[in-house]
């Protein structure tokens, strides 16, 4: 496993453009992420990137690492710790060789034993899900708890995602999630700070 994903709990998500990101991922952070994703499906490459640095500045000082949605060349340019990748946004190799070997890589299996098998090898994360019916992918494949106990001991750290609440997650987490991918769950609450809080203290037990 990564050297700096050994600390299991919240993997923050941001939601898009939205004028309080900076606030609101420092509360996400303060609240005990334990690791942030800058997920930005927009155009605008001026703005992300200078969102994506400054987000790069707040989580240093938080000491967790930043991870980039999909656009390796933006973590590269931010100097993010790494970058996720889905089904269609290249493979784990090339990206590690743009962004060096010390960069967190890691990749969307969805509700796949198979593909989770091909990459593990390769990836510093595994990302299943979504686990229950989420807000932002209502149309997302369906993960199992079998499929965390499956990959267990493929190595990689495992990430578990979609409509994770601080209600139905236990179970994700006694099946072996290492993080909780959470967007809603955190950014669309009145207090994120405290939303994240709830989340950590599921891996305090």
């Amino acid at each position: 496993m990564h050297s700096r994903l050994t600390r299991r709990g919240l993997y923050a998500i941001s939601d898009g453009p939205r004028p309080d990101l900076l606030p609101a991922a420092e509360a996400a952070l303060r609240g005990g992420a334990a690791l942030f994703q800058y997920r930005d499906k927009t155009a605008d490459a001026q703005r992300r990137l200078r969102e994506a640095s400054a987000l790069r500045e707040l989580c240093t000082r938080h000491d967790v690492p930043l991870i980039v949605n999909d656009d390796v060349e933006l973590a590269l340019a931010c100097r993010a710790d790494g970058v996720h990748l889905g089904e269609d946004d290249g493979d784990i190799a090339a990206a590690r060789k743009r962004l060096g070997a010390k960069a967190i890589v890691g990749v969307s299996c969805y509700d796949s034993p198979e593909r989770a098998r091909q990459l593990a090898a390769g990836a510093d994360y595994l990302a299943f899900g979504a686990f229950f019916p989420s807000p932002t992918k209502p149309d997302a494949r369906r993960a199992t708890l079998d499929l965390l106990h499956a990959a267990k001991p493929l190595g990689p750290a495992l990430v578990a995602i979609g409509g994770i609440t601080p209600d139905n997650a236990q179970p994700l987490v006694d099946a072996g999630a290492d993080f909780l991918a959470v967007i809603s769950g955190v950014f669309a609450q009145a207090d994120p700070e405290a939303a994240a809080r709830r989340y950590a203290a599921l891996y305090e037990k």
